[in-house]
Parts: C-alpha cells; structure tokens; sequence
C-alpha cells in the first residue's frame, strides 16, 4: 500500500488524542473516566501505556529501514491489546451497575487496529536495503 506508513502514523496520532475524550461514565459515583483520569477508581491512568508506545510506533512509522518496521509490527499490536483491554476492564459490571460506554472508547479500539493493520503493509524498497 502507498499510503499505509502515513495512514498509520496518523492513527497513532488519533489513538494518542483520543485519550482525552471520555470513555466510560459511572453514574452512582459521578465518574468519567479518560485516558489520564479516572479519580475514584483503581484503574490509574490506562491512556499512558499507549501515548509512550504510540509516540515510538510513530517514529518507527517515519524510518525507512526494515529493522524499524519489523519493530513497529509488535509495538502496534501491544497497543491494540492495551486499548482491547482497556475495553474490557473499563466496561466490567461491578456490582449490578454497568458503566455507560462512550464514544471515545470505541474510537481506540478503531484507531489501535488500523494502526497495526498498516504495520502490516509496510513501504520500503528492498532493492535498496541489500546494497
């Protein structure tokens, strides 16, 4: 794919802002909890894992050597398996009350895995490297 490393440099870009939106409500306890806040609960602060790891997969999404890319396939899929389990940590029933899920948790999970589907495709020109 010609597009594939600036399409997945821009998910990266997305996952990271998409942080900051709100992605679980707890209404008993008049909670929402982001990337970075979650006040009143055990979770910490789960969006940080994925701003260190998206910040390197970023990089690694401009370099053009075969090294960086076969790195970035196992960054970004470390980060889609930290955004899937956000997702299911972040939505458990506790107690007979479900949190309300919103909007910016299912855009991570979207913007995670068209991340590592562009690690997958790769843009780099072979011929080059074995000189």
């Amino acid at each position: 794919m010609k597009h594939s490393q600036t399409i997945g440099f821009l998910a990266v870009i997305m996952a990271i802002l998409v942080c900051f939106m709100p992605w679980v409500i707890i209404e008993s306890k008049a909670i929402t909890i982001t990337g970075f806040k979650a006040e009143g609960t055990r979770f910490g602060r789960p969006g940080m894992f994925i701003v260190y790891m998206g910040i390197t997969a970023a990089v690694l999404f401009l370099i053009p050597k075969i090294w960086a890319k076969r790195v970035n396939v196992f960054l970004t899929a470390m980060v889609f398996a930290w955004a899937v389990r956000n997702y299911l940590i972040l939505t458990t029933c506790n107690g007979g009350e479900c949190p309300k899920k919103q909007i910016g948790l299912f855009l991570l999970l979207a913007f995670s895995a068209i991340t590592m589907v562009m690690s997958f495709l790769p843009k780099i020109d072979l011929s080059k490297q074995r000189q």
